[in-house]
Parts: structure tokens; sequence; C-alpha cells
């Protein structure tokens, strides 16, 4: 079952510019896909078996299983994945080249539920590597020189990162009897090389979450992708990142052979850098899917500072904001390409009144800019509850500067988002309002759809924290 759960979309994609469809078979054809991926991750995750397709030596297979971890990603991922499968082929229909943009759309579908079924290094990193390859057709869709020169930095930055990893993960199976993934580690040695490994696989995949100081890929790529593309680079594919490093740290290498070492403090140093610096970058920013883009390297780095610090508690706190994050920045990225589809407009300083001409779409940015800001009851609030707590458990210096870091961020936060709400609501006296101009339902449902879930989630934060802190 684990198999199927990646190779349908992933056989769906290669057969789709085959089949020639109009455009409303092909809408149907890929709400199906993903709705199937969708119920196949959950049923893998529920009962699906370990199984090995190929084994290349002792030690060295392509392997697949279902753990509490593979389960949260896959799920999150396809569920996402589908809701934004309702947005793209409207917005796609308009840009053209609709059959290989879906071709791939399932494709790196695909590519993400194999990175998450993933029960070994050697599997995680060629899946690792698919995600990267199958993700590059999106970027480069609309064939400009922008699109092109900033999908080749996507594509070397990832290989780039992916070659750090690589790095690490040969020295890491040289301590492990397998590089099978088991919570809590399966060292059977610490060689002296180990905390090196380490710090390379936390940089190389870190790249992929936009971590600095690998992160400039990230507000190149987002921009210049479509929307619907747009929004899963940014809320679902930087996350194959995430997996990878708490693959590495915490289901192979083990949090106690880390913690306490020059690893840890390097990487805590790392994370709340790029947070600040992602922040602050995001505040300068006008042009608005730029600005966005800088929002989630910041936010990644909170979830890499979370697993930095070690704790129950700020894992807890970084795979809340994992979900949130997922949530809210997919409904910004497709509120946004509302926006540019339907007026054309991609700076926030054109976007004054643009609440009078579409209020639906704008009240579900408000609701996700609210979680991103850390407003309750919204999910965004309680992860960030957690990673703050998490510094202080930890005590000495982090119980200062983990909490000033995020409250930092929070306020920046406020500073690049709710102009963009407030100005879009009540435009001043001076400002040109267009007519009223909501986009379709099928692309302001997804958006509404996010912003909802961000709130359910939130309301609901107290069994899923239940739920997620069974796992760590």
């Amino acid at each position: 079952m684990i198999i199927l759960t990646f190779l349908l979309p992933m056989t769906a994609g290669a057969l789709l510019p085959l089949f020639r469809l109009g455009s409303t078979s092909r809408r149907v054809y890929v709400a199906i896909v993903s709705a199937a991926a969708c119920a196949l991750a959950v049923s893998s995750s529920i009962w699906g078996s370990p199984v090995t397709i190929v084994t290349l030596a002792d030690g060295l297979t392509i392997s697949y299983n279902k753990d509490s971890l593979a389960a949260l990603f896959a799920v999150l991922f396809s569920l996402c994945w589908l809701i934004v499968s309702i947005y793209a082929p409207t917005y796609i229909q308009h840009e053209g080249h609709d059959d290989r943009f879906f071709a791939f759309f399932l494709l790196s579908l695909g590519a993400m539920l194999s990175l998450s079924f993933s029960s070994n290094l050697l599997t995680l990193y060629l899946s690792f590597e698919l995600v990267t390859l199958l993700s590059v057709p999106l970027v480069l869709h609309e064939e400009t020189k922008e699109s092109i020169a900033a999908a080749l930095k996507y594509l070397f930055y990832s290989i780039a990162g992916a070659l750090f990893g690589l790095f690490g993960i040969i020295f890491i199976y040289s301590y492990t009897n397998s590089g099978a993934f088991s919570l809590g580690g399966t060292l059977t040695e610490a060689g002296p090389y180990l905390p090196l490994a380490v710090f390379f696989c936390i940089i190389g995949f870190g790249t992929k979450a936009g971590m600095y100081p690998m992160h400039g890929w990230l507000p190149s790529a987002h921009p210049v992708a479509p929307a619907p593309a747009s929004a899963l680079l940014s809320g679902i594919i930087a996350k194959a990142g995430v997996l990878a490093v708490i693959r590495v740290v915490f289901y192979t290498v083990g949090a106690d052979a880390v913690r306490g070492t020059w690893v840890m403090t390097a990487w805590m140093a790392l994370a709340a850098i790029t947070v600040l610096m992602g922040s602050m970058m995001a505040f300068r920013e006008d042009i608005l899917k730029k600005r966005l883009a800088y929002s989630t390297v910041s936010n990644i780095s909170y979830i890499m500072l979370g697993l930095a610090t070690l704790t129950a508690t700020g894992e807890l706190g970084a795979l809340l904001h994992l979900i949130a994050h997922a949530f809210a920045k997919n409904a910004l990225f497709l509120a946004a390409g509302s926006i540019i589809y339907k007026t054309g407009k991609t700076r926030v300083s054109e976007l004054s009144g643009i609440g009078r001409q579409m209020p639906v779409t704008l009240g579900a940015f408000t609701v996700a800019s609210l979680s991103l800001i850390g407003i309750p009851p919204l999910l965004g609030f309680i992860s960030k509850w957690f990673l703050a707590s998490s510094g202080v458990v930890l005590g000495g210096a982090a119980a200062v500067i983990v909490p000033a870091v995020l409250i930092i961020s929070a306020l920046l936060t406020a500073g690049y988002l709710l102009p963009v709400v407030i100005d879009g609501f009540f435009p001043k006296k001076d400002a040109v309002v267009g007519s009223y101009c909501e986009a379709p339902v099928s692309m302001t449902l997804p958006a509404v759809v996010f912003a909802a879930l961000s709130l359910i989630f939130g309301v609901l934060g107290g069994p899923l924290s239940g739920i997620i802190a069974e796992m760590i």
C-alpha cells in the first residue's frame, strides 16, 4: 500500500500529457488523483507495512515504512496538495502549458510522499533529490528569463545542499548498522567525525528549508513561480528539508549525541539569525510574493530553532508550527495569486482598497496573517508558545534569547503583513479603489479552507498538542 501511495500520483503525472485532456477533464483528473493520494496516505499511515524495493548491498536498501512522523508529514503534504489542486487549474489556465504543469504537480506530490515514508537514510536521500528534480519545472513554468534563472538557482542550491547531506550520510552510515530510522537513534558508535557529519546534514538539508547561509534560492524562486506552485514550494516542499533533518538528528544519530555539542550551538545560532534576517527582509520588501517568500525563510527557521533546542517542548512547538505555517502560508500565497489573477497588482504599495474589491480573499489573507503573527486562538499562537517555552526549558542564555527572537520576529511579522490588511480594508481617502472583482469560487474557496484550518486546529490545539506529544 505504501508503494501505491506515491506511485499512483507519479504514474498519473507521467501519463497526463498523453491523454490530451480538455480543461474540465484535466481539472477532474488532477482532483481525483490528488484525493486518491490523500486517501492512500491516510490508509498507509494506519495499515501500511514495511516494504523493501531493492537491496543494493549489505545494509543498503531502498525501503519504506510507516511511523508516526511519516504519517504526520504524508497526511499534511497530501491534504495541502489536494486543496491546492482545486485552485490551480483556474489560475494556470490563463498561463498555458497546463499539461506540463500538472504532470510535474502530480510527480512532485509522489516524490514528497516517497520522502515521507522513507525508512532509511539512503531512501531519504534519493527521495530528497527526486523532490528537487521534479519541482524545478514548477518554478520555470512561465519560461521568462527571471523564472529560468530562479529555477536554475533553486536547482544548484538544492543539489549543493543535498551533496552536503550526502557527505554527512556517508559518515553516519559507518556508525550505524543500516541507516534505518528509529526514534532515539540507531548509532552503534560515536566516531570522531560524527559531529561534523551531523552539521553537514543540517546545513545541507536545511538548504531546502531556506536556512542561512543557504537561503538565497527561496526569495528568488517563489515570486516567479505560479501562485499554486509558490504555495506548495513555501508551505510544503520547503518542509522536505525539515523532515530530512529530523530523520538524521532524532531518528538516526539521536538527540543525546548532539545535545551539548558545538553542533547544537551552531544550529541554534544559524536558526535564530535566519528568523530575524528573514523577518527584516520581508519588512523591507514591496513585492507581495517576495515578501511572503522572505516570511517563509523566517518561519521555517522557527521550526529549526525549536528542533535545535533538542527538548521535547521544542520538538512539539516545531511540529505544531510546521502545520501552522503550512496552512497559513498556503492561504497567503493563494490569496496573493488571486489578487494578481484579478487585478495584475504585484506590489504591496498598489493594494490600497483591495479588501473592498476582494473581501473574501483578503479575509483569508487576514486570518492567515494573524496566525503567523501568533494571535490566539489561531494555531500559530500555540506553536509559538511552545517554541518560546522551549528556550525556558533549555535554560541558560537560551531562556532569554529564544523568546526574544520570537517576540522580535512576531513584531516584524505584524509590521509586514498587517499593513496589507489595514490599507486593504481601510484605504486612505485619496486612494483609487476599483470595483468589486472577487476571484472565482474555485480560487477563493481553497484560500478560505486553509485559513479556516488555521482557526480550527488552533481551537483544537489541546488535543492536537497531545497527539503530537505522543510522537516525540
